[in-house]
């Protein structure tokens, strides 16, 4: 089997040249890399709705889990009315020149790396996040993008929601005043990753060393691949892949890069089992001039809520799935009246977002900054975590280092 150094050259950047020049009535070939719940329910189920008003085709899923890449298959010819080819290697979608972008929805630890390729290949790309867990992957990737002329987004998509846009020019305009913490509590009963470890899975219906991908090699273990978000070596726990959006939204709206100094704290106290993420986590991440503060406990759906604090009063951003964020002067400095409704500012959806960029060759709403920003949060979080210090930042060596 080729290995992905191979794949990738030392000329690799020529890619980019032999891309598909597209007209403005040709139709842009998409591919799915990654066809598990994440890549067909939500991914591809966005896109195919807005196939004709973006004039795309999914031509190519690839999965190397054989009933995920059927189910996508299905899913797409019912849909659109097109059979898409069924690929197991990623690389074989990457080196198919009748393919102008691909969407990544594949575990937390190829996410870099596989973008990396991706651009190098000349795809624009749609990442899912967290896009880096190490900094050593996540620095290739943000440079080779950076390089490159290609169209990236990262799937944080509620930066895109209008409450969002809206809230992100409110506070812009000085509607909430100087911002003194946010935080976020987000918790429930069992953790995430238990209702897809719970699925069966067969060697025979995987490519076992492909999913473990840049990992050590080690015998076939099927809760390790279907129950991936719960296992540290392929995803760290809610502090990295819940705590994205979180971060991500904070990046957006308040207009900051990245944290100074992060503390965490967490462990196993109510679901001691064969997972090694964390059940519960609560970390503290210091910008400038503000405090940002993250918690998840698994075992406990109490206490979900997420506010921005200021000056004039507090920003109640808990539902975020579209509707206003509203605002209550309660205990603030010089507050505002109560109930506030923050107005939203119109923006298309995130897929919808990057389909149009594909064509105006224009920045998307997440581009490849905010991946870079939002996972040097998280791997300052996991970092502080793992050796129990604080963790501080330094954006012009771009190293993350004990202080």
């Amino acid at each position: 089997m080729t290995n992905r150094r191979s794949f990738v050259t030392a000329s690799a950047f020529s890619a980019l040249s032999a891309s598909r020049v597209l007209g403005a009535n040709d139709r842009v070939q998409v591919g799915l890399i990654g066809c598990g719940n994440r890549g067909i329910h939500a991914l591809l189920t966005e896109a195919l709705k807005f196939r004709e008003e973006a004039n795309i085709e999914f031509t190519a899923v690839c999965d190397i889990w054989r009933q995920h890449r059927e189910e996508a298959a299905e899913f797409t010819r019912k849909t659109a009315g097109n059979e898409p080819r069924q690929i197991s290697d990623y690389r074989a979608t990457l080196a198919d020149k009748d393919i102008d972008a691909v969407i990544i929805a594949t575990p937390d630890h190829q996410h870099a790396a596989m973008l990396t390729d991706a651009v190098r290949a000349g795809k624009d790309a749609y990442c899912e996040k967290p896009l880096g867990m190490e900094m050593k992957d996540l620095l290739v990737c943000v440079d080779t993008v950076k390089k490159s002329d290609r169209v990236v987004q990262m799937g944080t998509q509620v930066r895109s929601l209008p409450s969002s846009m809206g809230a992100k020019k409110w506070i812009h305009e000085g509607g909430l005043g100087k911002i003194i913490k946010v935080e976020q509590e987000r918790n429930s009963v069992h953790p995430y990753w238990h209702r897809y470890g719970e699925r069966t899975l067969a060697e025979a219906d995987t490519d076992w060393k492909a999913f473990l991908f840049n990992r050590k090699s080690r015998p076939f273990d099927a809760n390790l691949q279907t129950g991936w978000f719960g296992h540290r070596d392929f995803s760290r726990g809610s502090h990295s892949n819940l705590m994205v959006h979180f971060i991500d939204l904070v990046h957006h709206i308040a207009g900051v890069q990245f944290p100074k100094r992060v503390v965490t704290m967490g462990g196993n106290y109510r679901w001691k089992e064969q997972y090694t993420a964390p059940d519960s986590v609560e970390s503290i991440l210091e910008y400038d001039d503000f405090l940002v503060r993250y918690c998840t406990a698994f075992g406990t759906s109490a206490g979900n809520y997420l506010r921005f604090y200021g000056a004039k009063g507090t920003m109640d951003a808990s539902n975020w799935s579209g509707k206003p964020f509203a605002v209550s002067g309660k205990g603030a400095e010089t507050p505002m009246p109560e109930g506030t409704a923050i107005p939203e500012v119109e923006s298309d959806h995130h897929m919808l977002n990057w389909l149009k960029c594909l064509r105006s060759r224009q920045q998307p709403n997440a581009p490849i900054e905010a991946g870079y920003s939002h996972s040097v949060a998280v791997i300052m979080a996991d970092e502080a975590l793992v050796r129990g210090r604080r963790m501080v930042f330094d954006p012009a060596k771009r190293v993350i280092r004990e202080g």
